[in-house]
C-alpha cells in the first residue's frame, strides 16, 4: 500500500471541514509526527522573498566557504561511509528569548529585516498549532505554551541551512538520522531538490517538496508531554548529486528552565497508570541531547529518569 504522506490544508480549519482537518492533524501526530501544511496564512510573497535572499546569501557568503572545506577534507574522493559529519552549509539565527540577529556576520540588512519578519509569522503559527495539539489531546487551550514558557518565555530559533550538490550521497548523508530534541518545528524547504525523509514502520519515506507549504514535525519534548501519544520521528537528509536544497528549519522549544513532563491530564486518561515519561528541566535534556543527538532517543528519556530520582523538582511556575 502506497503511503499518502499528510498534507493539511490549514484553512479549512475555519470552515465545515474542521472536524476532518482536525482529526488529519491528529492522526498525523500520532502516526507521523509530520505533516504538511498548505493555505497557513503565511504570505507567498514573503516566502518567495525568504529564498531569492537565502540562496543569494548561500551563494555570496556560504558556497565558497563550503567547497574550501570539502577539499580540505578530501571529500569528493571518499570510498568509505562517513559517519561524523553532514553535507551541509548552516548557520543558526536565534530569535526569542533574545535575538542574535544583529551579530550574524554578512547578513544583508534587507535579509535581516524578512528573516525578521517571517519569524514573527512562523511563531505566531507555532502557537496556534500547540493550541490545535491541546484541542486534539482533550488538554486546556494555552497549556502547551505556558508549560514550554518557563521564566522568560520559549526558546525560538531558525536552522538556515543548504545542501549543496554531492558528488556520493551513498556515502555521505546531508543530514544523519535524529529526532529532533524540542518542541515543535516548522520548516520552510526547497520546493525543487527534495531530499528530506522521514522513518515510517521501518521505511524511510520523502517528505515532497511543494511550493509555499510548511512542514511541521514535534519534538521530542511533545512525546514527553503527551505520555507517548505523539511522537518525534526519526528523520535524515539524502544529499544529491545534482541542485542546492535549501531548508528554513524554525525550532519553537521550550525555554531553558521550563520543567518538562507528561500532562497530568493525559495521565489521568491512561488505563495503565505507570507514567513512562520522566520529568526534567528543558536545559538538561539539551545538554544530554548535544552529544547524543544521532543515536535512538529512548536511551534519553531513560538517562532522564535517574536524573530526575536524584532531583526533587519543586512546584512548577505557571505563567
Amino acid at each position: 500500500m502506497e503511503l499518502t504522506f499528510p498534507v493539511i490544508d490549514f484553512s479549512k480549519l475555519n470552515g465545515e471541514e474542521r472536524a476532518a482537518a482536525m482529526e488529519m492533524i491528529k492522526d498525523a501526530c500520532e502516526n507521523w509526527g509530520f505533516f504538511e501544511l498548505v493555505n497557513h496564512g503565511i504570505s507567498h510573497e514573503l516566502m518567495d522573498t525568504v529564498e531569492r535572499l537565502t540562496k543569494e546569501h548561500y551563494r555570496k557568503c556560504m558556497e565558497q566557504r563550503f567547497k574550501e572545506m570539502v577539499a580540505s577534507k578530501g571529500l569528493e574522493a571518499v570510498q568509505s561511509e562517513i559517519n561524523d559529519m553532514d553535507w551541509e552549509s548552516t548557520f543558526f539565527l536565534r530569535h526569542l528569548p533574545e535575538s542574535n540577529m544583529s551579530e550574524i556576520p554578512d547578513l544583508e540588512e534587507d535579509y535581516r529585516k524578512v528573516m525578521k519578519e517571517f519569524a514573527v509569522e512562523l511563531e505566531k503559527l507555532a502557537e496556534q498549532l500547540l493550541d490545535l495539539l491541546c484541542e486534539n489531546l482533550g488538554l486546556e487551550p494555552g497549556y502547551l505554551k505556558k508549560v514550554f514558557y518557563g521564566s522568560k518565555g520559549p526558546t525560538f530559533g531558525t536552522k538556515v541551512s543548504n545542501y549543496p550538490p554531492c558528488p556520493k550521497p551513498d556515502l555521505i548523508k546531508g543530514l544523519r538520522a535524529h529526532t529532533d530534541a524540542g518542541g515543535i518545528i516548522l520548516l520552510f524547504q526547497d520546493d525543487k531538490v527534495s531530499g528530506l525523509q522521514l522513518l515510517k514502520d521501518g521505511q524511510w519515506i520523502d517528505v515532497p517538496p511543494m511550493k509555499h507549504s510548511i512542514v511541521i514535525n514535534l519534538g521530542d519534548q511533545l512525546e514527553v508531554i503527551t505520555n507517548g501519544k505523539y511522537k518525534s520521528v526519526m528523520h535524515r537528509v539524502i544529499a544529491q548529486t545534482d541542485g542546492t536544497r535549501m531548508s528554513i528549519a524554525s525550532f519553537y522549544n521550550p525555554g531553558s528552565d521550563a520543567v518538562i513532563y507528561p500532562a497530568p491530564a493525559l495521565l489521568e486518561k491512561e488505563a495503565d497508570k505507570s507514567q513512562v515519561y520522566p520529568k526534567f528541566v528543558f536545559e538538561d535534556y539539551m545538554k544530554l541531547y548535544a552529544g547524543l543527538k544521532f543515536q535512538a532517543k529512548e536511551p534519553r528519556f531513560e538517562a532522564m529518569k535517574t536524573v530526575e530520582s536524584a532531583v526533587n523538582l519543586g512546584p512548577i511556575a505557571t505563567v
